[in-house]
């Protein structure tokens, strides 16, 4: 009797301790995804991913940012505390094709929940039609591009329309991943996709009667803003910020600026002007700042992507001579 007592005893302590062992398990995996306060983790490759991450994310979710303040994110590697913290994240938010390192590390990772940023839009090629083939660009568009999209521009979050899609991607995500706050996450992307709704009302306005539609910028990430827009894009070096343009291209700009009436030759805060002052010295232009917004620092004329947006549109409108 006692020891046909003993069997079913034994076997259920041994089910009680698997038992544990499993909500061990599942408490540990789940608190490597929370935060202090009980907060999703949230990891986001760079500045526009961030900032969609805190506005929709809201007092629910930590946000932390592999790409520094400062530092150019195109070449960004990363540091073996970056890649665990990858591993620990509720929610990682990334744009593929924009920094190679950050793809391959981020395709790597334990992480549940990983949303790219290039599927919650439609990807457009910019820079290799109508005249707009720059020499360097190609190098450009490959070294960045995403899987299955071999030269395709992943600069979307210029265009206030396109950053809203995302916005609403983004907010799903978060409702998936945390469905105790899904209310809130849904809110605050209403809220959000508000207020790009609104500065997509100010840049129509604001470039709708100009001068010229033509514009000069050392880094080519504004072609969706110019095509949103009805503008002109003539990128100096192709959408990789690092390249060199060749002596025809300069010589080609040379003539555009004369032909399409362009004042002002735009160069941003994270990668050298030195290219854009030689080149307005040469054509006797103006420079200024036109922000790709891939990260906020001390530099920049604005505290967040709003602001750095709002005075782009204001460097646009003077360059452009908007009425």
């Amino acid at each position: 009797m006692n020891v046909r007592r003993l069997i079913p005893t034994t076997a259920a302590a041994g089910a009680v301790a698997l038992g544990l062992m499993a909500v061990s398990a599942c408490s540990t995996s789940d608190a490597a995804e929370r935060s202090n306060g009980d907060r999703l983790k949230v990891v986001a490759s760079f500045y526009p991913m961030q900032y969609l991450a805190e506005e929709i994310g809201g007092d629910h979710v930590s946000v932390s940012t592999l790409t520094q303040p400062g530092v150019e994110p195109h070449d960004l590697e990363l540091k073996p505390r970056q890649t665990a913290e990858l591993n620990e994240a509720g929610l990682i938010l990334y744009l593929k094709g924009i920094q190679p390192a950050v793809d391959k590390a981020i395709t790597q990772s334990e992480a549940k929940n990983k949303v790219d940023a290039a599927t919650l839009t439609e990807l457009e090629h910019h820079g290799t039609e109508g005249g707009h083939s720059h020499e360097g660009e190609e190098a450009g568009h490959d070294e960045h591009a995403g899987e299955g999209e071999a030269g395709a521009d992943p600069h979307i979050w210029l265009d206030p329309v396109k950053y809203a899609e995302v916005a609403k991607g983004v907010g799903k995500s978060l409702e998936k991943a945390d469905p105790d706050n899904a209310a809130d996450y849904k809110k605050n992307t209403d809220a959000l996709v508000k207020k790009l709704d609104g500065l997509n009302g100010k840049y129509q306005q604001g470039l709708k009667t100009t001068a010229t539609k033509t514009f000069i910028t050392t880094h080519a990430a504004f072609g969706y803003l110019a095509e949103r827009y009805g503008l002109d894009q003539e990128g100096i070096a192709g959408l990789d910020p690092e390249s060199e343009p060749s002596p025809a291209r300069i010589k080609d700009l040379q003539a555009i600026a004369k032909k399409d009436k362009v004042s002002t030759v735009f160069f941003e805060t994270l990668a050298s002007d030195k290219t854009a002052k030689t080149l307005a010295k040469d054509t006797g232009l103006k420079t200024d700042v036109l922000d790709p917004l891939e990260g906020i620092t001390d530099k920049s004329k604005g505290d967040d992507y709003i602001e750095v947006m709002e005075s782009n549109l204001t460097a646009l409108q003077k360059a452009l001579g908007a009425k």
